[in-house]
Formats: structure tokens, sequence, C-alpha cells
């Protein structure tokens, strides 16, 4: 599936998409959000959750150039 066909999907499709195609990786906890990491192919995706709010406020691709990528690294720990 390609960026384009994901960003058009609605949200209950993102998450369907991610559960059953994606690879949970991480999660971070992120200002008022906590944030899920997963694989989906070969790009990153996350999903921001608002617990005080019980919702999902966002699905977005993450940028491996982008700074939180070392709250997500900081997070796996290897044997």
């Amino acid at each position: 599936m390609s960026r384009e066909d994901f960003h058009s999907l609605p949200l209950h499709q993102k998450i369907k998409t991610l559960y059953i195609e994606g690879t949970f990786v991480v999660a971070i906890r992120y200002y008022r959000h906590k944030i899920n990491l997963y694989l989906l192919e070969n790009d990153y995706v996350e999903v921001f959750y608002n617990h005080k709010e019980d919702r999902i406020d966002k699905i977005d691709f993450l940028p491996r150039d982008h700074s939180r990528m070392k709250f997500y690294l900081d997070q796996i720990k290897l044997a």
C-alpha cells in the first residue's frame, strides 16, 4: 500500500490496516499522548492516542530523521 493510499483511508481503516498488516514496534509517552509506533511495509507509522480524552488524535508516517526517533530508540533494549 502506498503512502497516498494509506493517507486517503478513513481513520477506522487506517487502524484496521495497522492491526492486520503492521507490526507493533514500541510505545512512548510524548506530552499528552501515548504514541504507538508501527512498521507498515518499510515505513514507520505513529498512532497518537490521547488517554485523557480516550481518542486517537492522529495517525501519520514518521520521517526516519525526525527528532522523536531518539525517544523510540531509547526504549529499545538489545541483549
